[in-house]
């Protein structure tokens, strides 16, 4: 089958979207006098902070005073926490919590699609730096409910629209292994912070790759989850229902933790994932058996990938056949042209829905000065289109789905890079770049392999498994079919004990 153009992408979209445990740290010593020092918060991830909040080794305040302090020490340097609630999380966590499986963890918000009472969320965006929110997410009252202490929203580029965390509003977020490169996108600001240390774990979403991305990117675990796994209002404004809410982690089983308390359709869903056979958190550590893996070389773009990521996945489908696994490559049962037109369309109308959506809101039209340039240009591409292109984008939606859930009979997974390429250098793929060939490639190879199960739903796993000769972080991606997060919990955490990657830490000084 023949490659698609880098032109064609753009065209196409295809920036879109960029919209066992793990091996216990070790526990503190009980009864100690001092405060928590920052080397004893890194060294657990967030079930662990949460066990030593439950023995009383340390309070919820003690861990948020760590939290702050390390994001007054890093955050002039990454710019990754934009929005701050300290003075809010400490009432809370004061308070008497919930008694929820991660009671009196800090926690971070990405600044995109989710609201908090009383606050901004700017999703990234010059139109939307006032808007206060006047409800709770119901996600929000979740995390609440699960004991996590909220004390600020992070970086995403306008609408989570590109694999970088560049914006107009809030700048450039960068990454903590090299802080020339970017820390992915739209989740950038997420994964910046998780791996600097500020948080053990952050929340994220991913309407192409927006998770997986920045895990890969900054060395991090980032599974998205089944479509309609998790309730992403009751108000959401995010492009068809590829968008997922989940995290990223430095370890599997938070993400497991995290993901139970979050899940379940909410009334207003319409869309509602397969139930599950008991907690995630009870699939970490179990066997997954032998695996049927097929091994993706090839992207939907059919374009080449980078040695490194190459490299990446060609060791880890070497380490599975060692576990037992059986590997075989397979390609991809997806045209690229219509794919990639399909989700040009979709990204086309449902931006300039947005934008507009905004300007009913407060009275007064959305500008171009409100707006980056690679978002406003959808409102002319969207005035171009009809309701029978829209129609015929979500054939081909329910096309690639079908296709991929025939081919996820033969295989209990697939394996491949998490992105085409290396994280990029701050610039390349901001959506105000004047130099759109440099953006067009760039965005081309951060999704290529991503944005597919965005489209059919499935669930997908970044994983941190390799580092190039540069110390840069090169994800490798897993997916399962639609509804087997349990499968891929399984996975990671088997990969996890082979090849353990949470003392990995980035050389950015505190």
């Amino acid at each position: 089958m023949a490659s698609i153009s880098r032109r064609e992408l753009l065209v196409g979209g295809a920036s879109l979207a960029l919209t066992t445990a793990c091996r216990a740290p070790a526990a503190l010593a009980s009864g100690r006098g001092a405060a928590l020092s920052f080397e004893e918060y890194v060294a657990q991830d967030a079930v662990g902070l949460a066990a030593l909040v439950a023995r009383k080794e340390v309070t919820p305040a003690e861990l948020l005073e760590v939290a702050i302090a390390r994001t007054e020490a890093v955050d002039p340097k990454l710019n990754a926490v934009v929005i701050r609630h300290f003075d809010a999380a400490r009432a809370v966590a004061n308070m008497d919590l919930p008694a929820g499986p991660l009671s009196g963890v800090p926690w971070l918000l990405k600044d995109l699609h989710l609201y908090v009472r009383g606050t901004v969320t700017s999703n990234g965006s010059v139109a939307w730096k006032d808007r206060v929110a006047d409800y709770d997410s119901t996600l929000v009252e979740r995390y609440r409910a699960a004991g996590l202490v909220i004390f600020g929203k992070t970086a995403s580029p306008e609408f989570g629209a590109t694999a970088v965390t560049e914006s107009t509003l809030w700048g450039a977020t960068r990454n903590p292994w090299n802080l020339a490169h970017t820390p992915g996108g739209s989740s950038g600001g997420s994964a910046a912070a998780v791996a600097a240390g500020i948080v053990p774990a952050a929340n994220a979403s991913d309407g192409g790759g927006s998770i997986r991305i920045p895990a890969s990117c900054c060395g991090l675990f980032g599974l998205k989850p089944t479509r309609g796994r998790v309730p992403r209002g009751p108000h959401s404004y995010s492009a068809h229902s590829f968008s997922c809410i989940h995290a990223v982690t430095r370890s599997v089983r938070d993400s497991a933790v995290l993901l139970d308390a979050s899940r379940g359709s909410a009334p207003y869903d319409y869309t509602a994932a397969p139930p599950v056979a008991r907690p995630f958190a009870e699939e970490v550590g179990r066997d997954p058996g032998p695996l049927r893996v097929g091994w993706v070389k090839t992207p939907v773009t059919r374009l080449p990938v980078h040695v490194d990521c190459e490299a990446a996945a060609a060791q880890v489908a070497k380490q599975c056949a060692s576990w037992g696994h059986t590997v075989e490559e397979v390609a991809l049962p997806v045209e690229p042209r219509k794919y990639y037109t399909a989700v040009g369309i979709n990204n086309a109308v449902h931006t300039a829905r947005r934008i507009r959506a905004r300007g009913e809101e407060r009275g007064r039209p959305v500008g171009p000065d409100e707006i980056e340039p690679g978002n406003w240009s959808k409102l002319a591409q969207a005035d171009g289109l009809s309701a029978d292109d829209l129609a015929s984008a979500e054939a081909t939606f329910r096309k690639t789905a079908a296709d991929m859930a025939t081919l996820m009979q033969r295989y209990d997974v697939l394996l491949s890079p998490t992105m085409a390429a290396p994280p990029v250098k701050i610039g390349v793929m901001s959506l105000s770049n004047p130099d759109q060939e440099e953006f067009i490639t760039a965005a081309t190879a951060a999704s290529a392999f991503t944005m597919l199960y965005n489209v059919s739903g499935q669930p997908a796993m970044s994983l941190p498994l390799h580092w190039n000769a540069a110390g840069l972080p090169i994800g490798v991606m897993f997916a399962a079919a639609f509804g087997r997060e349990d499968l891929l919990f399984r996975l990671a955490s088997q990969i996890e004990g082979e090849l353990p990657w949470f003392g990995k830490r980035p050389p950015l000084a505190g």
